[in-house]
């Protein structure tokens, strides 16, 4: 009898379901501070992991709507962070990455758990499962680092959400995160790591902290991993809160309605330049193009829509626009190519995206509006992409080619609403993915 119990508790660690601290394992597992290289998780043996879900990190700003990324968390007590997010992958079995990449200071994540979203910050009772790091419960992530979990045993549907909580027990100073979810996370005072529902979690927020990855195993096999890469368009600004509605969302279901689901990933960040690094707005596109697309599991075509905002923001003199330099539309295009030729070297397709129409925004001008048009001649008639998606002309206002159809616009003359991200998602041609 007390060699079986043992073997099933040593069962029961190696697979994570592990929900109680007194038996999980002791003792913090460090992460390895090369970004997107090995890390503290373990694998079976042959275990094949595919893309549920990510997102870009970026570095800790103020300069958005409330955010917790300044402060951090666990500055006077111990607090719980519980993340909502959306996987497009299925299977059996999942694991997350938490990235400390602009952290100044190690982070030590006490414990953290995963679950089927039931409403809110409340979460399914029978698939709540601890998640472990080196088989320990919990992580030390160096400054400028990542690390992987453990892979936990929960079943998981595309398109399902799924909670992710993290418990911290000592400040951890400013946070790398993710600006603009457009989906809310939650947090607690104490240890509610292990709670179902969710009534302790009474702060909200609309940003996502330390967590770049959510990956799958054991599902179908994937017919390969698509990445929408850009800026606010793609990341989804002016969608509906909560509800999944951005144009690489509808994508994923898309393929799922006509029976070819695939992973869609959104490496999209608000504000992003093509060609300049932002405190506010994350790095360079050309900079973080080979964590955000190239390294994530097996991606197999990108679609490309960035340059807005380098042709945007020197227009306007506004504290967040900085770097704004006057950017030229051929500057604009070979950073096009810097891009092209990463995702070439990998065998990776590149969808190029044409700029959308934003007469009326603040820093719609003459100069801009050239700047655009010399940019989309490229894009349709250079042959440098391997198919094109041409975003601009199904946008486009019936009456005026230069504005944001009405019945697209979320009200600031340049972002879609949920109507315009949707046909966005309707023009991609599925066969050049």
């Amino acid at each position: 009898m007390r060699t079986s119990t043992l073997r099933l508790s040593a069962s029961l660690l190696a697979l994570s379901t592990v929900m109680a601290a007194s038996m999980a394992a002791s003792g913090t597992a460090t992460a390895t501070a090369r970004l997107g290289g090995p890390s503290a998780g373990r694998d079976r043996p042959g275990t094949v992991w595919s893309a549920g879900w990510a997102a870009p990190v970026q570095r800790p700003s103020s300069g958005f709507e409330k955010n917790w990324a300044e402060g951090g968390f666990a500055e006077r007590t111990a607090q719980t962070l519980r993340q909502v997010v959306r996987v497009t992958g299925s299977g059996t079995a999942a694991r997350i990455r938490l990235s400390n990449r602009y952290g100044t200071a190690p982070l030590r994540i006490a414990g953290a758990t995963i679950a089927r979203t039931a409403h809110g910050a409340s979460v399914h009772n029978a698939s709540l499962r601890a998640l472990t790091f080196g088989h320990r419960r919990s992580a030390e992530i160096p400054a400028g680092g990542e690390t992987v979990s453990d892979a936990a045993p929960l079943r998981v549907a595309a398109r399902q959400p799924v909670t992710v909580t993290l418990y911290f027990d000592r400040p951890t100073g400013p946070a790398t995160f993710h600006a603009q979810a457009y989906a809310r996370s939650f947090r607690a005072d104490g240890d509610h790591r292990a709670d179902r529902a969710g009534g302790a979690f009474t702060e909200t927020t609309n940003s996502w902290y330390y967590l770049s990855d959510v990956e799958v195993t054991g599902g179908p096999r994937q017919r390969g991993t698509v990445v929408a890469f850009g800026d606010s368009i793609t990341d989804g600004f002016g969608s509906t809160y909560d509800a999944d509605h951005r144009w690489p969302d509808l994508l994923a279901e898309r393929l799922a309605a006509v029976g070819t689901p695939r992973p869609v990933l959104n490496s999209g960040i608000g504000g992003n330049l093509l060609l300049h690094d932002s405190a506010w707005y994350g790095d360079r596109a050309g900079a973080r193009f080979t964590r955000d697309v190239l390294d994530k599991p097996g991606v197999r075509s990108v679609i490309l829509l960035e340059g807005l905002n380098d042709i945007g923001f020197s227009e306007v003199e506004l504290p967040t626009y900085k770097p704004n330099p006057q950017v030229s539309a051929d500057e604009v295009i070979a950073g096009y190519r810097e891009l092209i030729a990463l995702a070439h070297a990998r065998g990776i397709k590149v969808i190029g995206g044409t700029i959308l129409p934003f007469k009326g925004a603040e820093y719609h001008t003459p100069r801009s509006e050239a700047k655009r048009a010399a940019i989309n001649h490229w894009i349709r008639t250079s042959g440098a992409f391997d198919a094109v998606v041409d975003f601009a002309e199904v946008m486009a206002a019936p009456s005026d080619p230069l504005r944001l159809n009405p019945a697209y616009d979320s009200g600031d003359f340049k972002h879609p609403n949920d109507a315009g991200y949707r046909r966005m998602a309707e023009a991609v041609d599925l066969a050049t993915l």
